[in-house]
């Protein structure tokens, strides 16, 4: 399978700059992966395709304003580094630019010395471990010192740093947002429990792979970076019961995705635990945990298209992107939402 495969055409004027000022406003195309036939709708519509006995599953993950800014030490030189995952106590895996300048042994300053990172080893790709070196409580540094890490296509400086988590981001630890679940507001969440249906959390640290493109020509070669996930016991029991009653688990986002299918690929069941996965799902893959995807439209060639594939159908998938770039949706993560059902 090549990655080619899928690739589609995006005008640029199409990839989302800003937020849109209500969160549940957006555009919402509806997709039967079953027949491919599509819906244009606004995202508050999700409500109505929800039914009582449902489980909506929601990635709580809290993102870290885990961009900073700082000078090489010895040189002056200004170095961008973007906190990726927690090794232990203070020591962090960053993505380092321009990594050539950061041997092991330089130390960067962030805040005129309030925070400095001491670089312990250095990794491929722009990869590097910093030991972080600082007096008080780190988070409180890092909210002050720190922006939210937008990604690359988005160029605009975003005014409202909140606008890049959920409503109900809970667990830090996050490099990216999962965007999926930017859409819901308190009071549609509200709604669409007093309709019946079950509400989850589970959490999956999104890490370097949002961040990386895929580099290979054949999808099997391409390997995913290891992210953290967590389940607990109630909500193991809530999907297993939603299973057993046969109502549907709908996933918001491709990292609830990603979750609860790692979760059945390694235990068979939906249990309270926790852990490390590089799941890879693209087309073959046997879907095991969920049945439908509230998602966001996705980079040309991404893992993520080939996950949304996998669960519609490449041909539904590419025909549904064309036809949202007809109709002039927002693109990525401040855009527009797809409901895959």
């Amino acid at each position: 399978m090549k990655v080619e495969d899928f690739d589609y055409n995006l005008p640029e004027e199409l990839i989302a700059q800003t937020p849109l000022e209500k969160r549940d406003s957006s555009r919402l195309l509806v997709l039967d992966k079953n027949t491919g036939n599509i819906e244009h709708k606004i995202f508050t519509d999700i409500i109505d395709y929800l039914e009582k006995g449902d489980t909506l599953v929601l990635n709580d993950t809290r993102v870290l304003p885990a961009r900073l800014i700082g000078v090489k030490e010895e040189t002056g030189a200004v170095i961008e580094v973007l906190l990726l995952k927690n090794i232990n106590n203070d020591n962090w895996e960053c993505l380092v630019k321009p990594a050539r300048r950061i041997k092991v042994g330089a130390i960067v300053s962030f805040g005129n010395g309030k925070l400095k990172a001491e670089c312990i080893k250095v990794a491929d790709e722009g990869i590097r471990y910093f030991r972080f070196i600082y007096e008080g409580i780190f988070l409180e540094i890092l909210e002050k010192l720190g922006t939210m890490p937008l990604p690359p296509y988005i160029h605009k400086k975003l005014e409202d740093q909140s606008r890049y988590q959920t409503v109900y981001a809970k667990e830090i630890g996050s490099a990216a947002a999962p965007t999926a679940g930017l859409h819901f507001t308190k009071e549609l969440l509200k709604r669409i429990e007093d309709k019946g249906v079950n509400i989850a959390y589970i959490t999956l640290h999104v890490g370097l792979g949002t961040f990386r493109p895929v580099s290979v020509e054949k999808v099997e070669e391409h390997e995913m970076h290891s992210e953290f996930y967590q389940m607990h016991k109630d909500v193991a029991e809530l999907l297993t019961k939603t299973k057993k009653n046969g109502h549907r688990i709908i996933a918001v986002g491709t990292t609830s995705t990603r979750t609860l299918e790692a979760i059945m690929n390694e235990y068979g069941e939906f249990k309270e635990c926790s852990g490390w996965t590089k799941i890879f799902i693209y087309p073959g893959y046997k879907f095991k945990a969920i049945d439908c995807l509230i998602t966001n439209f996705h980079l040309p060639k991404s893992t993520l298209v080939m996950l949304v594939s996998a669960l519609a159908g490449r041909d539904n998938i590419l025909n549904a992107y064309r036809i949202a770039v007809a109709k002039k949706y927002r693109f990525f993560s401040f855009g527009d939402a797809m409901f895959i059902k």
